[in-house]
Order: C-alpha cells, then structure tokens, then sequence
C-alpha cells in the first residue's frame, strides 16, 4: 500500500530515550507506532496486533533480538512480519550476518539518520507490498486453472521440468496417479501414433520461440483415443529471454464427433438431391418424347396416342409418389405426421401393397408367395399407411432381388401382436449395412439397386410409421448374397369373427359426365398457370362439362358474376389476392355463395386444410389431381342421376 498511515510499526527498544526519538521520526513520516521495551513484549503485541513492520534492537534485557527475530519467523502466525534490525553494539560484519541468517529483512547499524530509517523502512513495505501482490496473483491463478476444464501445464525448458499441471490433466488423459514426464516430443506423450510426427514437430519448434495450436488425439490408459486442441506457447523474461514453455489443452471429441455427423449429413444431402435430381429426370424423359411423338407433323396414330396416354400417366403417378414420400420425411421431421384410426383388415393392408409393386414384380418375373392365417386378422390403426409400410418393403424386396427372385410374405399372430415377415433371396446386406438402413437417404452401393432408382426414404418412413401404430420394425440378413428378411410386429388389438365389417371400401370414382346427354354443369377454373388451367379445362370439357377459365382473382369474380357458376376450381396460389380471399370474396356474391368451391392446389399440409376450411372451401385436393377425383368430389353436390339437370345458363 502507498499509504504510510495504513502501516502499522511495533518499535523494539528497551532504551526509552532511543526508542522515543525512532517512534517519532516514523510518526512523523505518516506510519502508525506502538512500542515495546523487551522481547517479551514484543512477542505478545506480534501475535496481537500483526504489525507490517518490526523495528527490532538486537539486544534487549530479556531475549536477545535474534531470538526474537528467530521466535516470530518461525511462528506461521507472524512469520510474514517484516523484521529490521537495529544495534548500536553487534556492527561488526558477522553480526549482521548473523541477524540476517536468523530471518531479519534488513540491518541497520545505528545511530541511523532519520531519512535512512524512514527510506528503509518504506524499501521493505514496498517489498513486501510487491511479494504480496505476486503472491495474491498466484493464488488467483492457482484457482482458477484448478477449477477449469482445461488443462493448463508450465515448463522449464533449461531441465525440462514439468513446474506445473493442472488438476483437469487427470479427467483428461485419464491417469490419475502418474504425472507425465516431458520427453523430447511432447511435454506429456501418449498422443495417438497417427498424431504423433505432426505433434513432435510442433513442439520441437515451441523451444526456438514459434508458438503453435493443433489438433491431435490422446491414447488414455484404457485404449480409448480422445481429441484435444493444444495451444503452446514460451514465456519470455524482461531480457526476452525464454525462460519457460506453457500451454493449454482443451478436449474436442464432441466437437470432432459433431463435425463427422454434419460431414456425414452433407455427404448424404448432396447424394440424396443427386439422386433426386436423377429421379425426377427419369419420368420427364419418357413424357417430353411422348409430346414429341404427339406432335401433329409426326401423324401419330390412334395406337401412338393410347400408348403416350399410359406412358405419361405411368410416369406422372411415378413422380407424386415421390413427391409424397418427400411430404411425409417433411412431416416425420416436424413431428406433424397423424394417422386415421380404424378397424383394418391386414389381408386387405397386404393385398393393397401387392398390388402397388405388381407391375415391378411382373417385369422382373419375381415370384411372390403369402402364407396367412385361415381367418381374418384385424388391429386398430390407418390402413393407407400399414399399406404403405408393406409396400415399401415390398418395393425394396423387389429392387434388391435380381430376376426370377423369390419373395414370401408370411403372417403369424399371437396373442399379444401379429408379425408380417417379408423374405427374398436378393443380394442381402452386410453387417454395416444392417444399423443404418432405417437411417433417412441411406441407399445400398450395389449397382442392382442403383439401377432401380429410389430417394433411401422408403425405409425410414415405413419405421416411424410402425412405431407410431406402437409396433417394430428389424432388418435382418446373413450377408452379401444372402437374400435379406423384414419383420413388423403390430400390436393385436382384437381378432373380427368372420362376417364382422371390415374397413369401409374407399368411394367408388365416379364415372366422367357423358356429353351430350343433358345440360352441363357450369365450372369456373381459376389458375395463374396458364397451361395448366388450359389443359384441364380441355379435359373437362370433353367430359361435358361448361368451363370458363380465370388466371386472377379480379378477372375470377368478373366472370362469376355473369357465368353463374355451380363449381368453382380454385388454385390458392393466385398473384394479387390468393386464393383464401377469393373464396371469400366469392361467399359473399350471390352468384357463386351456394357454390361448390374445391381447392386445387400444390399446398397440401394440416394447415393449409384447415385455411381453405376456414375461407369457405368445401374441398381440399392436393395437385397433381386427377381428373377422376373431381368427378367423384363434384358428384358429392350433383349426382350423376342429376348432374345434367343444370340450369343451362350461358354466358351472358
């Protein structure tokens, strides 16, 4: 402290006169005085009151001043007391040595000058004030390498000597009784073997002055490898000189494991949008070579039309399954996923997956085997989605299976639940393989399965989808060339006695309106794309329908004002005010409030349903639509028995 008045004297002298005249020079330099005539006393008020400073005369009636000196730097109580000297007697060279050896700080010979007394007493504050700052930063430091997680470590490059650790070394490398010992590599070793030659160079060049922060693995004493991030650096004197090497380590494993699953992810993303982008390319080549082929100058025949007709609904249904199955990843991965509960009949679950792979299996000439059992088998769940599941296997069985395969659905109940096994005898999997084939956009390398195409969804979507009804789902395959088997275990909610109904037959599609026999329905179509909206009114047109067209909301209302629709097909996503507000506008007009409003468009989530709900919509169809799905909503209103008895108002 620079404040003299903060500093506190115990003034030894057991010559009043003497003592006396040494308590009011340090009085006058600002210092506070207490006094003490013998050694005695001197101890007492050391203990008592911890002075900064003792001025301390060596020879006192009861205990010599060294003995004094001796007594309170041996006692931890006071041995941080300051200890100056003073004799008028002991001058001689070896009593101050003597003094000093005995653990005084300083010596004075007296009669002292009152400016020497005051410069050495405030040299010796200053002193210590120092040592104590150094030693308050040390413990600071002390506590707070010792409380991190890092590891701290110190060096002293001239013995290689290992000055420090922090506690954090021992739950690092895991060794919590042998410190290490520095060797020409590493101050610490037992860095991994691949590590080493970087780690060793490194700090090699530590010693001439190159700090350095890398990256490396740790062997523990288990075997078990660890990732740390060290960054080491020399600590120079006043000269500049390097006098010690330090360093701070910090483990990284989560770190490094978090960097290998988002490389992993990206390496899968960009295989997955190329593999996308292939899958999407794959029907639009047949279907852009079926417009060529339609083209008038070619003088397609009846037979070209009928087989471009097949090849590009083939090929356009082929497309919205992908579009599903990337739907429901989207829903799988937002948690928004909801399935119909229903009594479902598991031979009908299964004969509507066959149904979905008949055309994959006629090509290959796959044979497909089912065993079952001889009554009915019911659970509580969402038969599109149990049908889902087996036709992904089944889709699966058969990409993986070469021609001529063999493929066996088999079905075994038991009292608690009823398992669906689907076995080939394709190209199997290995033991890698069988982990992460659940795991989204994993495909097989085998050029068989690469040939057949696929996103890597179908598996994953078929395990949320059994864990969601409350079942499982394993894999399982002896090997490459082994064949590979499937099981789904459903719960067995209850077994339906023979006559008891089964899930109610989806409706019927309705047949399309027969032109010609009767007056047509009027039907807005409103769609900002132009081709799409000119292409289907074409095809309802044909089915006899009266069609006018919109391509945005002011032209839509205009329109309906006078043409008086009884359906009106609205796309959502129209420029200026959508489609939500159009069908709200078109509520309030008398000529379309009583309408058959259907919502056609590419937005098909929970949300977007419940919108066009809202906004006044009686239907919600998800594009691409087909033309069969309106007629069947549309026959909702108007029956076929009275779908011709419409007004027949035209167009004013």
């Amino acid at each position: 402290m620079n404040d003299a008045t903060a500093n506190l004297i115990l003034n030894v002298d057991d010559n009043d006169g003497a003592r006396y005249a040494k308590s009011r020079i340090l009085s006058r330099a600002g210092f506070e005085v207490i006094e003490a005539a013998n050694g005695t006393q001197a101890l007492e008020l050391a203990r008592a009151s911890l002075p900064d400073l003792i001025l301390l005369d060596v020879k006192l009636p009861d205990i010599n001043g060294f003995e004094v000196c001796r007594q309170i730097k041996a006692s931890p109580e006071t041995a941080a007391i300051l200890v100056l000297q003073t004799s008028a007697a002991a001058v001689q060279s070896i009593d101050r040595i003597r003094g000093l050896d005995g653990g005084a700080d300083s010596y004075l010979v007296e009669p002292i000058e009152p400016a020497e007394l005051i410069a050495h007493v405030r040299a010796l504050l200053r002193v210590r004030r120092a040592e104590g700052a150094l030693r308050e930063s040390e413990e600071r430091f002390r506590q707070m390498a010792e409380n991190i997680d890092d590891v701290f470590w110190m060096l002293d490059p001239a013995t290689d000597q290992l000055l420090y650790v922090s506690p954090a070394y021992h739950h690092l490398w895991g060794d919590s009784a042998i410190l290490p010992q520095p060797g020409p590599a590493h101050w610490a070793g037992s860095v991994h073997p691949e590590d080493e030659a970087t780690v060793e160079a490194a700090y090699r060049a530590l010693a001439s002055g190159t700090p350095y922060e890398v990256e490396y693995r740790i062997v523990r004493p288990n075997g078990t490898a660890r990732w740390v991030a060290e960054r080491a650096f020399p600590v120079r004197d006043s000269r500049d000189s390097i006098y010690r090497l330090a360093g701070i380590v910090n483990d990284i494993s989560e770190r490094k494991a978090n960097e290998m699953v988002l490389r992993d992810a990206d390496r899968r993303k960009d295989e997955f949008l190329a593999m996308l982008a292939h899958e999407l390319r794959n029907p639009l080549a047949p279907i852009r070579n079926a417009i060529e082929l339609l083209d008038p100058s070619r003088a397609p025949t009846t037979q070209n039309f009928e087989t471009m007709r097949e090849v590009i609904g083939r090929q356009v249904r082929h497309l919205s399954r992908l579009v599903d199955d990337l739907l429901d990843v989207a829903r799988i991965t937002q948690g928004k996923i909801t399935l119909r509960q229903e009594n479902v009949s598991l031979v009908a679950a299964i004969e509507a997956a066959i149904e979905t792979v008949a055309p994959a299996l006629t090509k290959k000439a796959h044979t497909l085997r089912t065993e079952m059992p001889d009554d009915s088998v019911y659970i509580v769940g969402d038969g599109v989605r149990i049908a889902q599941v087996l036709g992904n296997i089944l889709s699966n069985a058969v990409k993986y299976t070469p021609q001529e395969g063999e493929i066996l659905v088999d079905v075994h109940e038991s009292d608690e639940d009823v398992q669906i096994t689907v076995r080939d005898n394709g190209v199997g999997m290995s033991a890698e393989t069988i982990p992460h084939i659940f795991d989204l956009f994993v495909q097989s390398q085998n050029s068989l399965e690469r040939s057949e195409g696929g996103l890597g969804i179908g598996l994953p979507l078929a395990r949320t989808l059994v864990e969601l009804h409350g079942g499982q789902i394993q894999a399982f395959s002896a090997g490459a060339g082994q064949g590979s088997e499937f099981v789904v275990r459903l719960p067995l909610t209850r077994r339906v006695q023979s006559g008891q109904p089964a899930v109610p037959d989806e409706p019927v599609a309705a047949l399309p309106v027969e032109p010609g026999t009767g007056p047509a329905l009027r039907l807005l179509l409103v769609d900002d794309s132009v081709d799409a909206a000119t292409l289907l009114s074409m095809v309802l047109e044909a089915d006899g329908y009266d069609v006018r067209i919109a391509h945005e909301s002011t032209q839509a209302l205009e329109i309906a004002a006078r043409f008086k629709p009884e359906v009106v097909l609205l796309d959502l996503g129209l420029p200026g005010m959508d489609g939500f507000q159009l069908a709200q506008e078109m509520r309030k007009l008398d000529s379309t409030a009583s309408a058959l409003l259907v919502a056609v468009t590419g937005y098909g989530q929970a949300g977007d349903r419940q919108r066009s709900h809202d906004a006044g919509f009686d239907y919600h169809l998800v594009k691409p639509v087909a033309v069969d799905e309106i007629h069947r909503v549309i026959e909702t209103r108007f029956p076929k028995t009275s779908s011709l008895s419409g007004s027949g108002v035209s167009e004013a």
